[in-house]
Order: structure tokens, then C-alpha cells, then sequence
């Protein structure tokens, strides 16, 4: 039945568009202003953090919130760059990204405000599942490695080398890894070597390689889109939270 209604989702998901219904958040950390997206579906629903890429939090963000409430999940969707800061330029895009890469401490203390800001919202810190696209992808595995408690961690074509001096010594629960044997920016020899690397410290993963699917590639209306390999992934998501969440 659940796979039923997973199924049943993503057909009218996929199939019409989607009202927003979402709002808002702004939250500070350190003084400074961010802006979330919380989009809930009924109280005692899992929640589902997720991250933006390196465009900071948009519609796509909060398209793929809503998708997921029809699944039966409340969403947060984090901010990592600041209220406004949505970037439009590669260079632009390029700095943010870099400034946390370079920060990793402040990359972490942000996902834990994300988190923290969906639990004052009502969000079940009990029971949730961390997700994210690209850049978001990154954020996630870093808070992994960092111990974040959380039912899993999920990577949709995100970055996925492990920086010096980290590892996953510290993770709590199962990764999983959704990416296409086509990304330029994400070689394959990255998806081997974590394989490899959760292997050796026994994270229980599930990795998945899509054909011809580059980076970004279920990005909607983008030149790099590939709706196969999009809906593919989507399932193989749905299916990994019904078995971490229970829902």
C-alpha cells in the first residue's frame, strides 16, 4: 500500500503542477539572516530536511517541499547563504559555495540551525531524513561525517569527496547516493571512492548510477534535465524513506 501511494505521487507529481503553499522562515544564526522554507503536512509527520544547491533556496527547492508533503513528509528546506543571497552568476555562485567549502565548521553549524529552526516549527527531530541537490548534496555527507542524528542522508548528484581530516567515523545512519555516470563536475572515481570509504567504516549506503544523466540532472527545464533518470531517482528516494521513516 505504501508503495502504492508512493507510485500514486509521483504520477501527479509529475503530471501537473504544483500550489506552493509553504512559507517563509526567516532565523538567525550568529546575527545574521536566513530564510527557510517550511512547507508542513500534518503534525506527526517525518520531516524531511532538505538543501538547496549552489543557487541558494528557490522554486525548485520549494516545488520538490511540496512534492514531498503530498508524500505525507513536513519539509524544511535550509538557507545557507543569508536571506536574499540567491545567486545568479557562475562567480557568484562559485564564492558562496567556496567560502563554506573553506568554512567547514560554519558549513555545519548552519545545517544544525536548519535542523534546529524545523524542530521549533514543529518539525519531528525523531525522526527525520536529510536530503540535498549538488551543493546540498555536499552539505549533507558533511553533516554526516559531522554526526548529525538523523534516520539517513541522502545526495542527489552532490559533491561526495571527503575533505582532509574527516571521515565517517562519526555517522549515525545509512547514506544513500543518487548520481550519473555522465557528471563532469562529480567523476565517477569520487562515487568509487566513497563507496569504498563507507565500506571500510561500515555505513550502511546504497549508491546508484544513472546512464547519460550529467550533473544537475533532475533539475526541471534545465538543458541538463533527464526526466528518466529524474523519476528513477525520485523512487529510489521515496522507497529509502519509507523504510528509514516508517511513513
Amino acid at each position: 500500500m505504501k508503495n502504492k501511494r508512493i507510485g500514486l505521487a509521483l504520477a501527479t507529481t509529475f503530471m501537473s503542477s504544483l500550489s506552493l503553499a509553504g512559507e517563509h522562515i526567516i532565523y538567525e544564526l550568529d546575527g545574521q539572516a536566513y530564510e527557510g522554507y517550511w512547507s508542513k503536512t500534518d503534525n506527526t509527520a517525518p520531516l524531511v530536511l532538505l538543501v538547496h544547491d549552489w543557487d541558494g533556496l528557490t522554486e525548485y527547492e520549494e516545488e520538490r517541499a511540496e512534492m514531498l508533503n503530498t508524500m505525507g513528509y513536513n519539509v524544511f528546506a535550509v538557507d545557507l547563504f543569508g536571506q536574499d543571497v540567491r545567486p545568479t552568476k557562475v562567480e557568484d555562485k562559485k564564492q558562496h559555495t567556496g567560502e563554506l567549502y573553506k568554512d567547514r565548521a560554519k558549513l555545519q553549524a548552519l545545517m544544525n540551525a536548519g535542523l534546529a529552526e524545523a524542530g521549533k516549527l514543529g518539525g519531528n527531530l525523531d525522526n527525520t531524513v536529510v536530503m540535498g541537490y549538488c551543493f546540498g548534496g555536499a552539505a549533507v555527507l558533511e553533516s554526516a561525517r559531522a554526526g548529525m542524528t538523523a534516520k539517513g542522508f541522502v545526495t542527489f548528484h552532490g559533491g561526495l569527496q571527503t575533505p582532509k581530516g574527516q571521515n565517517y567515523a562519526q555517522t549515525k545512519a545509512p547514506i544513500m547516493v543518487l548520481h550519473g555516470t555522465a557528471d563532469a563536475a562529480i567523476p565517477m572515481s569520487q562515487f568509487a571512492d566513497l563507496a569504498v570509504e563507507l565500506e571500510q567504516n561500515n555505513i550502511s549506503h546504497e549508491m546508484i548510477t544513472y546512464s547519460g544523466a550529467p550533473h544537475a540532472f533532475t533539475v526541471f527545464g534545465s538543458k541538463n534535465y533527464r526526466e528518466d533518470a529524474d523519476k528513477k531517482s525520485w523512487m529510489a528516494f521515496s522507497e529509502f524513506l519509507v523504510a528509514k521513516t516508517g511513513k
